[in-house]
């Protein structure tokens, strides 16, 4: 499928809920398109086609993310590692805080768990204000990897994310 296809799938499957999981909010669930399973394997296939070759793991950020790292891990022959919020994983860690549009949050990563040099695709399901994107970027080249991109299936443009991300590469599948 091209861009235009996969976008048109994105947003016929993605549903919106308002004032989730805060008032003011509008949540996009991504729970109807890993349902549909032909768009679920054009996501994770149109993702494959963009790294196959140009990176060494996956990471996913918790939690929708980890649904989409793992298949794309497994179509490119990569390891995959989850970027979790704080205090999921045994020690040691790094961590980092960072602003979400509805309060703040911490992630960390293993500190063990890459070698520096790694190219690494960070993946996650949503990109609105760009925090939790740019903190995983952050500990991940904190430990030495090099971030060739952050993947994204859906883009809530009118929050600025994108400026929180600086000049890293970003693949969007569909913004709204």
């Amino acid at each position: 499928m091209n861009s235009d296809e996969i976008a048109e799938l994105i947003a016929g499957t993605v549903r919106q809920v308002p004032d989730f999981p805060a008032p003011g909010v509008l949540f996009r669930d991504i729970a109807p398109l890993l349902a549909d399973g032909r768009a679920f394997n054009a996501v994770v296939a149109r993702l494959a086609d963009l790294y196959r070759g140009r990176v060494d793991m996956v990471a996913g950020i918790e939690a929708r993310g980890f649904l989409l790292a793992a298949p794309l891990a497994a179509e490119l022959g990569t390891g995959v590692l989850a970027v979790r919020k704080a205090g999921k994983l045994p020690p040691p860690t790094l961590r980092t805080s960072y602003d979400l549009e509805y309060g703040s949050a911490e992630l960390e990563i293993p500190d063990v768990s890459i070698a520096a040099g790694t190219r690494v695709v960070v993946v996650d399901d949503v990109l609105a204000t760009g925090g939790t994107a740019r903190a995983a970027c952050e500990l991940l080249e904190r430990v030495g990897a090099q971030v060739r991109a952050i993947a994204i299936l859906l883009e809530v443009a009118g929050l600025g994310g994108r400026a929180q991300l600086g000049d890293r590469r970003l693949d969007v599948l569909f913004s709204d």
